[in-house]
């Protein structure tokens, strides 16, 4: 026989038979005598066989053999048959050998003799292994004997399950060392599940999942059957009323809680866990688009053991060892819950003893309303996968990048979600965001350098870059002036009288703005050129129209200029100045263009005063307890437009809406003067305030009058601010003390995170949002499914607030 045939025939599961416990009469007839390569050849998948085999029948065997032929007939009802397989005098195979001829009897079984392989070095492994890449999953056993317990229960398994995996048997201590890194203990039986199915590149090994259980036939059942059970179970429904093999056999159920937007990178977060669970602990994506969950918005793993009448516990995880440590350790979720209970009461102790401390604004109103779930329906979260075709889908695509974890972030998100509102329905616009705290890859792509940040994408033109305050009005004038080319080339005289009455184009009719129109000859290409520049510049913050057709020049004189020159529209139209274009070059233009779109005689909020600021000018400012009288605005308006290139700002206040501004007139007085009140003030040259004469009345020839007192220096001022800088009444914060330094000896150097280089970094990674690097895929990066922790990226809704968003500077 040859060495590969009793390779394979000493892996048959042998049974030794006792003769006298066979019925013994009229059976002789049923007996086979077959060569060994006739019997061998003759096996059927699914039947049986007992085999005697002797070369030559010795009387003391004799008994033994009658006994064998007389059990024929009654082996025959249970599907047996009995064979005498004469053995050549020159085969010394194992069944043939002397040492084997007398009283053994071997039942073979065809199933096993098919599917049960034996192997003894590593490449009979591996040649098995990709044989079955792509078509079926391997068990491979190791035992340290045959005839053992153990060898049994694999055998029996394999009876069970052969037609589902290809058992694959050694005896060889070698081989297992082999097919592990790790030091095993040689003298007990081990037994692993191959996943080769599901791979199909050669050079790439099998996985294998360990049994770590006693190799019985109970615990090999309950072993295959999780192995057969989904890697990762989907979940839709009530996590209470969910029910897997996991739980049905005494493992927990670690549920992963995503969201639809963020499903890819969690869908990969709960297979990367379920591989480093297999065999341990079940693994469920659970949606929270798809359930209502009524838990902490910032949980992102959840627990469920097998236990009867055990809750569910939701808890906030840093990082996938830690979901790998709740599993192999149960007293980790108490400590965990326990972590939580006393962050929350150290908060609450914090914000009560920090009175005397100078906190952020902006922190505080994020913390403030950090319960209420924002609507982010109608903006996209945007990954890696999406990025760059959500770009080509719509004609504009508004990108919010912004960081989970940072207070100014979470003000700015909330501003876009009305945004979002105001512009729903809206043709054409598409709003979403990134997580640069997740996805830095693509903020470094995309130059975005600090956060938050707004960009707007064009097909087939640059992006733009949103530089102006965060305001609902101001994000969402921005949003609507992009849409429209600037400078916008209009053909015909018809269309430029319709951009100045505002009715073209047509998605800016219902948007009250100001027009602006270039109006150029043939012969001023050059101050055309500057002004299609500075409209790039402008793009967002303006509507620009440009005419440069034959007829030009008629226009132009409608309004009493010449070109090259601009026309301003206000109002819809009703109002269009002319102004020559003097300067040609374009950041003189710019200037310019920014300076005539200033309102004439502006309310002053804190949204625009930035802008008036920038002029370095005195403020002629009115405060008012409300809306002011149309007298005195008639009056103020007249001295407005009565001095071309004012040296000053008029401008007013509203209390009321500006209510900082009562703080503005403490500043300026020592008791709260009644309103409304002129005041005058120069914050940029000696920093004198003076008040208007109360007991005049508000007119522009009064104004005039005491503006002539005050050059000659007949008034006395009310006060004057002081040249020190402005600072907060409290004393801030300092965060470089508190951070945590990663090297003692240079204790400014903070450690980045995941490669992330944005400007704004958190000195820890915050609680919630968990997550940063990009995990290798499953099928190139099989051999590393052991590496050591990653963090969980998308398993946070990272709209609503972080675990320490909305906490003190303190707990950042």
């Amino acid at each position: 026989m040859s060495a590969q045939k009793d390779r394979w025939v000493s892996s048959f599961f042998f049974l030794l038979f006792c003769a006298s416990s066979i019925p013994t009469q009229g059976s002789a007839r049923l007996l086979q005598e077959l060569s060994p390569q006739k019997y061998f050849s003759s096996l059927q998948a699914g039947r049986a066989s007992l085999s005697y085999f002797s070369h030559s029948v010795s009387p003391g065997a004799q008994p033994f053999l009658e006994q064998i032929e007389n059990s024929a007939e009654a082996l025959q009802d249970y599907g047996i048959s009995v064979v005498k397989v004469n053995c050549p005098k020159e085969d010394v195979s194992r069944y043939c050998a002397k040492e084997n001829a007398l009283r053994k009897a071997y039942l073979f079984s065809a199933l096993l003799f098919n599917e049960v392989k034996y192997v003894e070095t590593l490449a009979d492994l591996q040649n098995i292994e990709n044989s079955l890449k792509g078509r079926s999953n391997m068990v491979f056993a190791y035992v340290p004997a045959t005839g053992t317990a153990e060898h049994r229960a694999v055998m029996e398994a394999a009876f069970v399950y052969g037609t589902v995996h290809q058992f694959v048997l050694t005896t060889e201590a070698t081989l297992l060392k082999d097919t592990s890194n790790d030091e095993l203990d040689v003298s007990s039986a081990r037994l692993m599940f191959c996943h080769c199915q599901q791979t199909t590149d050669l050079v790439q090994p099998c996985r294998r999942t360990a049994m770590e259980q006693a190799l019985t036939m109970l615990n090999i059942h309950r072993h295959l059957k999780l192995m057969g059970a989904p890697l990762v179970t989907e979940v839709t429904e009530d996590p209470e009323k969910v029910s897997t093999v996991h739980l049905q056999l005494g493992l927990p159920l670690v549920f992963i809680l995503s969201q639809k937007e963020t499903y890819e990178a969690d869908r990969r977060t709960a297979e990367f866990v379920a591989w480093q669970l297999l065999g341990k602990a079940g693994v469920a994506l659970l949606s929270r688009d798809l359930v209502d969950l009524n838990v902490l918005l910032r949980s992102n793993v959840a627990l469920k053991t097998p236990e009867e009448g055990v809750p569910i516990k939701y808890l906030v995880l840093e990082d996938t060892d830690e979901v790998i440590t709740l599993v192999e350790n149960k007293s980790k979720v108490e400590q965990i819950q326990e972590d939580e209970e006393e962050e929350e009461e150290d908060e609450g102790e914090k914000e009560n003893n920090n009175q005397d401390i100078q906190d952020d604004q902006v922190v505080e109103a994020v913390s403030r309303d950090k319960k209420r779930e924002l609507p982010l329906e109608q903006i996209r979260a945007l990954t890696e996968d999406t990025f760059h075709t959500a770009l080509l889908e719509t004609a504009q695509t508004v990108v919010l990048f912004y960081a989970s974890w940072e207070a100014v972030s979470l003000a700015v998100l909330r501003s876009y979600t009305e945004v979002a509102d105001h512009l729903k329905g809206t043709q054409g616009v598409l709003l979403s965001r990134v997580n640069c705290w997740d996805w830095p890859g693509i903020c470094t792509k995309e130059n975005v350098t600090q956060f938050p940040a707004i960009k707007i994408y064009k097909k087939g033109e640059r992006s733009v870059m949103y530089d102006g305050m965060w305001g609902t009005e101001e994000l969402t004038s921005f949003i609507m002036l992009s849409q429209v080319s600037c400078p916008l080339k209009l053909a015909t005289i018809e269309e430029a009288e319709g951009y100045l009455r505002g009715e073209f184009p047509s998605e800016l009719s219902s948007y009250h703005h100001t027009s602006l129109l270039g109006v150029f000859s043939t012969a001023t290409s050059e101050a055309r050129e500057a002004f299609e520049d500075a409209g790039n510049i402008l793009s967002g913050h303006v509507t620009m129209g440009m005419y440069f057709e034959d007829d030009a020049l008629a226009l132009s004189r409608k309004y009493a200029v010449s070109p090259p020159a601009l026309l301003l529209a206000r109002s819809g139209g009703r109002s269009v100045e002319g102004i020559a274009l003097s300067k040609q070059s374009v950041q003189d233009m710019v200037q310019m263009i920014r300076y005539e779109l200033l309102d004439i005689f502006p309310e002053i909020t804190v949204q625009n005063l930035p802008r008036y600021l920038q002029l370095r000018k005195p403020f002629l400012i009115l405060f008012s307890d409300g809306d002011i009288g149309q007298r005195e605005s008639k009056e103020m308006l007249k001295l407005a437009k009565g001095r071309p290139q004012q040296a000053f700002v008029a401008c007013w206040l509203n209390l009321r809406k500006t209510p900082v501004g009562h703080g503005v007139l403490k500043a300026y007085f020592a008791t709260m003067p009644s309103l409304p009140v002129l005041i005058w003030v120069k914050l940029h040259a000696g920093g004198q305030v003076f008040k208007f004469p109360s007991e005049q009345s508000i007119t522009e020839m009064n104004i005039l009058s005491w503006l002539e007192k005050l050059k000659a220096g007949l008034e006395i001022p009310s006060s004057t601010l002081s040249e020190e800088d402005w600072k907060p009444p409290l004393p801030a914060y300092d965060f470089l003390q508190m951070m945590e330094t990663t090297v003692p000896e240079l204790p400014l150097h903070t450690s980045h995170h995941h490669g992330d280089t944005l400007v704004r970094h958190p000195p820890e990674n915050p609680g919630g949002d968990i997550m940063v690097q990009e995990e290798p895929s499953q099928d190139t990066k099989a051999e590393k499914v052991g590496s050591p922790g990653r963090d969980l990226r998308g398993t946070v809704p990272r709209l609503a607030a972080r675990e320490k968003q909305g906490k003190r500077h303190s707990e950042l």
